[in-house]
């Protein structure tokens, strides 16, 4: 059966009642889509929406109405004012690709590009999850979108396959890299140090992962494996950083138009997350270095990831799978973070049992901790040598505490 061109005002009339659809977001997410999931309203019904929602990006809550539920993995300001109606799932992804594997799934809402040739429809820079898991989905609600990039590689959806469509121009959403500044820019030179020539990075959003890839541009034959591939990774290819061919590898992009008009390119390749975070892919990357973002660091190497000023904003995302992976490859696991918070006034360096909420990377998930101050390569060093490592890179003023805080807490080992 043909799939058939959808009216919006009629989305109710197809998702399931009281089934769990899955939303194709981070910067696919449909606008169109949304704006008739929250015209329809009362018509759904107790409808549970589930997807990658990330912070400043994906603004929707798509709860239509009291009864509708939304699971998350990431906790945006908009569904953590939802309040009871947000459940709120602190996974790595490696843990989510098995969870969504595992429930049953009753829809998906999704953007796509028209048909090629061969009626092959492109998920574009977005494939991470939906790649994998729409086989297995019934209903298949799809947004064609002119606008969409197509990649290559061989992830997308017969047109035939379809549910439903809605034919509509799109940009992508936008999130634009963060400036430098004088923090940043030390941290990410320090983080360059750690990377040589021909080596594979992966990295997160954010401020400092984009200063350190910055402060790769003068480097040669890089490669890019990671689950997010931001703008930053252009200023790479700009300055002829990268290597040829086939030189970055992700799940999905988000950044501007800038980094939209160039994923269609040969260097690049979209793969599901069931291939980008998995434990054998990794386990066979050479040279592969990870840097991933804290928000605190102990004195015995733990990270902090997940709770911020509001409170709980992720879980681990993919920092522990690919923790995991570069442990396997043999290659170095970079965490980094200011060193300090509030003009100085905490430290982000600190002593142990003080760190708020879940460890997200644990001390053996880490390598090298970088602040402003320098990195403390914490590999082959024994617990006072972590710690005084790690002291060294705190605030110069936080120093003396943080020292005898351990020099207590050691006295009772």
């Amino acid at each position: 059966m043909a799939p058939r061109r959808l009216d919006p005002d009629d989305i109710a009339s197809l998702l399931p009642a009281k089934g769990r659809v899955l939303v194709s977001s981070c910067s696919a997410e449909s606008l169109v889509l949304g704006d008739a999931v929250r015209r329809a309203g009362t018509a759904l019904g107790a409808m549970t929406f589930t997807g990658i929602f990330v912070p400043g990006l994906n603004t929707r809550s798509w709860l239509a109405n009291p009864t509708c539920r939304v699971e998350t993995f990431f906790m945006t300001p908009e569904l953590k004012a939802a309040g009871a109606a947000t459940k709120f799932l602190p996974f790595c992804y490696g843990d989510i690709l098995h969870w969504l594997r595992s429930i049953p799934i009753d829809a998906a809402l999704f953007m796509v590009t028209p048909p090629d040739g061969d009626g092959l429809c492109s998920f574009g820079p977005v494939v991470d999850f939906l790649a994998e898991l729409w086989p297995k989905i019934p209903v298949r609600v799809a947004h064609i979108n002119p606008r969409l990039p197509r990649v290559a590689g061989p992830h997308g959806i017969p047109f035939e396959a379809l549910t439903a469509f809605i034919e509509a121009d799109q940009d992508l959403l936008e999130q634009r890299d963060p400036p430098d500044d004088p923090v940043s820019r030390a941290i990410g030179e320090a983080v360059a140090r750690f990377a040589s020539n021909g080596a594979t990075l992966q990295m997160g959003l954010g401020k400092i992962p984009t200063a350190a890839l910055r402060a790769l541009k003068g480097h040669r034959n890089l490669r890019v494996h990671s689950g997010l591939i931001p703008e930053a990774v252009v200023d790479l290819e700009d300055a002829g950083a990268l290597a040829p061919g086939v030189s970055v590898t992700g799940g999905a992009a988000i950044g501007s138009r800038r980094l939209y008009d160039r994923v269609a390119s040969g260097a690049y390749r979209f793969r599901p997350v069931s291939y980008t975070h998995s434990p054998k892919v990794l386990a066979e990357i050479d040279n592969f270095v990870t840097l991933n973002s804290a928000i605190e660091v102990d004195l015995f190497g733990q990270a902090y990831a997940e709770v911020g000023p509001s409170g709980l904003i992720s879980g681990a995302g993919g920092a522990s799978d690919f923790a995991r992976g570069a442990r396997a490859a043999g290659g170095a696991r970079i965490v980094a973070l200011a060193a300090s918070a509030n003009r100085g006034a905490v430290s982000r360096i600190v002593a142990p049992g003080e760190g708020r909420g879940p460890v997200s990377l644990g001390r053996m998930d880490t390598d090298v901790v970088v602040t402003e101050h320098g990195a403390a390569d914490l590999r082959g060093l024994d617990h006072d040598e972590r710690a005084r490592a790690l002291v060294a890179i705190a605030p110069p003023a936080h120093r003396d505490r943080l020292a005898a805080q351990w020099s207590e807490l050691a006295a009772s080992f």
